[in-house]
């Protein structure tokens, strides 16, 4: 089942641009630029495809992890939850009823279209690796998203060395082609680049993508009614941190060292310090 995963347009296409800037990094603008056979051009190209070895990895990981899903057993640990979307006073957490699984849901479960059912901690559901992002793979999403941006950016660096030194001067067609493959790679640079801005601000403040935008309307209506609205589970920037990645700072960058997770079911609040 989980091979399946790999069966979608969106994942194939992730494969060949993986595959497109691969080939273009290293043997055109590295070959270009210095050379494989120099010394230079060896030692960047064996960083670079320690890089997209990490980048794969990080991909497969998110492709075939169950991001976390709601168990059968579950129930509330408060008396008196009944109707469909009621709070509870407990530690401020919000406790609901699904109403399309129709079955209780802990507090940052939410319901996913695609999949049909509720995950655990879920951050959004991602067509490119065709998987929710949630609990369990999170980590492996955020990772991917670093070693991705760190990659392309890496490219860029060795396009713009090689361009630099190449004479373009009546050679059209190279120029075509340098600004054909240079176009993608710098584009792709700065989208993953603002993607992973944005997860390293949702990790240190510990919300999903999904908490987010919750949070700007719960301000919103808490500024009109005159109170102040925060986060309850942002409990610190290292604690938000620690809770995604782990204790262990040489784990944090390896994206199957989950052994910090627990049960996705209760997480710390700022109303328990």
């Amino acid at each position: 089942m989980k091979c399946k995963k790999f069966l979608s347009i969106p994942v194939l296409a992730v494969f060949l641009l993986m595959g497109f800037v691969y080939y273009i990094t290293v043997f055109v603008f590295i070959e270009d630029w210095v050379g494989l056979q120099s010394s230079a051009g060896s030692l960047n190209a064996l960083i670079f495809t320690f890089m997209a070895s990490l980048c794969v990895f990080s991909f497969f990981v998110c492709v075939v992890t169950d991001p976390g899903h709601v168990p059968s057993s579950y129930a509330p640990d408060v008396e008196g939850t009944g109707g469909s979307d009621q709070e509870s006073d407990k530690n401020g957490e919000q406790l609901k009823q699904c109403d399309k699984c129709h079955a209780f849901k802990p507090p940052r479960a939410h319901h996913c279209r695609v999949c049909g059912r509720c995950v655990l901690r879920m951050d959004h559901h991602c067509i490119w690796i065709n998987n929710c992002v949630g609990f369990w793979n999170y980590k492996a999403f955020f990772t991917l998203v670093l070693y991705a941006t760190i990659g392309s950016i890496y490219s860029t660096v060795m396009l713009i060395s090689c361009a630099f030194q190449m004479d373009f001067t009546g050679r059209l067609a190279l120029k075509v082609f340098y600004i054909f493959c240079g176009a993608p790679t710098v584009a792709l640079s700065s989208t993953l680049a603002t993607l992973l801005g944005w997860h390293v601000y949702l990790i240190t403040h510990n919300m999903t993508t999904i908490e987010y935008y919750e949070g700007t309307r719960a301000a919103w209506l808490a500024r009109k009614s005159g109170l102040n609205y925060r986060h309850p589970f942002d409990v610190s920037a290292y604690k938000n941190i620690t809770s995604v990645l782990g204790s262990n700072m040489l784990k944090w960058f390896c994206p199957t060292a989950v052994s910090h997770l627990r049960d996705g079911i209760n997480f710390p609040t700022s109303h328990d310090s």
